[in-house]
């Protein structure tokens, strides 16, 4: 052994005994605040507008909302868009759910445009396909439409 090594090893030593000397420390943790979020609680919305949100959704995906273009007045369909864009990474049917939670006034609007405009009872339209027949036929009076 070097006499450096020896010099390191005594103050080493010297460092130990004065270590059991001093009183233990211990190093105490507090104990974190958790706070646990309740379960959102989604409303109650009608099956007649869980089936246009779901057809209106299945629409945005196509890029194929030109004829819900027509019964917006007033842009609702600039909010539903926007909600649907940051969350599209949600499944469809989690996405109608939460989409309804969020705006459902928006879907209600222009739902009673179509209504209103239409002569169209929604609680008939109770299937995605009676949505998307209505849909078809709707763009088939459309002058100059090429589908």
């Amino acid at each position: 052994m070097t006499e450096e090594e020896k010099n390191v090893n005594q103050k080493a030593e010297s460092e130990n005994t004065e270590d059991a000397n001093k009183p233990d420390l211990t190093v105490v943790m507090p104990e974190p605040n958790r706070v646990v979020m309740p379960a959102e609680v989604y409303k109650e919305q009608p099956l007649s507008l869980q089936v246009f949100a779901n057809f209106y959704i299945s629409k945005f995906d196509e890029d194929d909302l030109e004829i819900m273009s027509l019964y917006d007045q007033v842009h609702n369909t600039v909010d539903i868009n926007k909600y649907l864009l940051n969350n599209i990474h949600f499944p469809r049917k989690t996405l109608v759910k939460h989409a309804l939670q969020y705006h459902d006034y928006n879907f209600k609007a222009i739902l009673d445009e179509i209504v209103k405009d239409e002569q169209i009872d929604p609680e008939t339209m109770l299937t995605f396909e009676s949505w998307d027949t209505w849909y078809e036929k709707r763009r088939a009076k459309i002058t100059g439409s090429l589908s």
